[in-house]
């Protein structure tokens, strides 16, 4: 079973998807594509839509209005068993009286396949998910990475046209986790499968989809590639939610080439990107990572006092206060000390600065 045998495939598609809970609109006109063999994920917090719209491809739930494709095949009305979805779900959902060859091969028994043919693609299965020599065990003498494993093959044997990833892996560990990111992301890969992923962890969002959607209030608020959305977010929301942001609110000034911020001690100017309208009001998003620190006072950027350092492993994370702002700022610095140092302490006076094509302007929303 391999990529190019999967040709024939078609991608999904979710045209103006809206679904409502009594007054509570829980998913609103919603469009998505995902391409033949792409992985895409559904990123936000809880209630934002996201599980909802799962549901909604999976056939657990009915759109109010809008429709569901795969390829050109409406799905909307077809009951679940009936759209060639394969789905993998947190808690794994392994039959545990049933063996993992028992378990993997369940959907295509109540397909009506042979027993010989059937035992082929188990044993196929077990050496994609390398599981060898693990059909006769049952689920309860699994890790849960192995059970995840399972379940991955048993969703995959059947040959979906879709395969549906809600929350994988939130019930392993972080080092597990991790792993399992690449095995399942190196798997969709190989295989060429179409997939749609849905978390709240920003940090696999990243690390497995070619493109991630945004959601919060039921609607997408921005979807790319996890380095276009994570660089240039287009909103507040979509900075924040995604790792930490220092924003700045104020007006374009001095031709528009400014962020005029109104601090304790009088206005201080920030660098734009790109000129702006002036006198118009403004959100700057700066990552911590992009700005820089340097020991002593300013000669050039913002004074500050490092008040806050926690040591993060490969790199540290100061907490600044910048008088002039009147407000402290997040500051990210690569690790280049000893095992558990920080470059700079408590109480130091260091300077901030950055370029202007590393600060963002964002909207409200």
């Amino acid at each position: 079973m391999t990529g190019a045998g999967r040709q024939a495939d078609t991608g999904l598609l979710l045209a103006g998807i809206h679904k409502s809970y009594g007054k509570v609109a829980a998913v609103r006109n919603l469009e998505l594509h995902v391409a033949t063999g792409e992985l895409v994920a559904l990123l936000g917090p809880s209630g934002c839509g996201k599980t909802t719209t799962l549901r909604m491809v999976a056939g657990f739930e009915t759109p109010d209005t809008g429709s569901v494709k795969i390829g050109a095949e409406e799905i909307s009305a077809l009951p679940p068993h009936k759209r060639r979805l394969g789905m993998v779900f947190q808690n794994y959902s392994l039959f545990p009286h049933r063996t993992v060859a028992e378990n993997i091969g369940f959907g295509l028994r109540m397909a009506g396949m042979s027993r010989a043919e059937r035992d082929g693609k188990v044993a196929e299965m077990l050496d994609l998910v390398q599981l060898q020599g693990r059909g006769d065990v049952y689920p309860s003498k699994l890790s849960g990475g192995q059970q995840q494993r399972v379940a991955l093959a048993r969703s995959l044997v059947v040959n979906p046209k879709v395969l549906l990833l809600d929350e994988p892996l939130g019930a392993l560990d972080k080092s597990l986790r991790e792993s399992m990111q690449f095995e399942i992301r190196g798997m969709q890969q190989r295989l060429g499968i179409t997939a749609l992923l849905v978390t709240h962890d920003q940090e696999e969002a990243m690390s497995m989809a070619d493109r991630v959607a945004v959601m919060n209030g039921g609607r997408i608020l921005q979807i790319g590639a996890p380095a276009d959305i994570y660089d240039r977010p287009k909103s507040r929301f979509v900075a924040e939610f995604l790792g930490t942001s220092n924003i700045f609110e104020g007006t374009a000034g001095e031709g528009g080439g400014v962020l005029a911020v109104a601090g304790p001690q009088g206005i201080v100017n920030l660098p734009l990107p790109e000129p702006q309208a002036a006198g118009q009001s403004l959100l700057l998003s700066v990552r911590p990572e992009r700005i820089s620190l340097a020991s002593g006072e300013a000669v050039k950027g913002f004074s500050g006092r490092i008040v806050g350092a926690v040591f993060r492993g490969n790199y540290a994370a100061y907490q600044v206060e910048v008088p002039s702002l009147g407000r402290e700022l997040f500051v990210y610095r690569q690790a280049d000390g000893p095992l558990g140092a920080t470059t700079y302490h408590l109480g130091q006076t260091v300077t901030l600065d950055w370029a202007p094509q590393d600060g963002v302007v964002v909207s409200a929303e």
